[in-house]
């Protein structure tokens, strides 16, 4: 009998191994950042370039950790309340299999290894990932259910973060206009 615990830790090492090549990614462009503002020579005083690389590698590792936690738990959610609504597989054995596809997500985060010099590399194996393991949990859930609640199910799931996305972005674009309103600097442009 195979034990259905093997890849347990799968979820948590894809976090981690996303969260460290993001992380470090972060740390080349804040380390860039903080030498335009003029920020980074005064950091060196306390602190050496290797010491303050590691440390913001911490921060900002642990930092996307937990956004990578929080997508995941969210991520969850909502497909649990899809198999909620439109599954009629009582014994769960459809959601125990698809789970099968979190080997995607850790062959992803392995691959992102290779984007960390470039946001948008880093962002495309994220999103392809996520593409795959979608269409595989689709896949493997459509020998549970019949077509009309499989279409449900995908609705539901897109409709939901497509609503959840749009409301972060309202939010972050309401959030970047009441800052900008209310820098003083550009208070004087305006009236100059």
């Amino acid at each position: 009998m195979k034990n259905p615990y093997v890849f347990g830790f799968m979820p948590l090492a894809t976090i981690i191994l996303f969260s460290l090549t993001f992380g470090l990614y972060s740390v080349t462009e804040a380390i860039s950042f903080f030498k335009e503002i003029g920020l980074y020579a005064g950091m060196r005083e306390f602190l050496s370039d290797f010491q303050l690389r590691v440390f913001l590698l911490i921060i900002l590792s642990f930092s996307f950790f937990m956004v990578f936690s929080a997508l995941k738990l969210i991520a969850e959610t909502i497909h649990e309340f899809a198999m909620l609504f439109f599954s009629k597989d009582v014994s769960g054995e459809g959601f125990r299999e698809a789970r099968s596809g979190n080997v995607i997500y850790f062959v992803g985060s392995m691959l992102s290894v290779i984007g960390i010099q470039s946001l948008q590399i880093l962002i495309g194996i994220f999103l392809i990932t996520t593409f795959i393991y979608f269409v595989y949990v689709v896949y493997r859930m459509s020998h549970y259910m019949n077509l009309l609640s499989m279409i449900g199910m995908v609705v539901f799931e897109i409709v939901v973060w497509s609503v959840f996305i749009a409301f972060i972005l309202y939010v972050l674009l309401k959030l970047y206009n009441g800052l900008m309103a209310s820098l003083p600097i550009l208070d004087e442009n305006k009236s100059s």
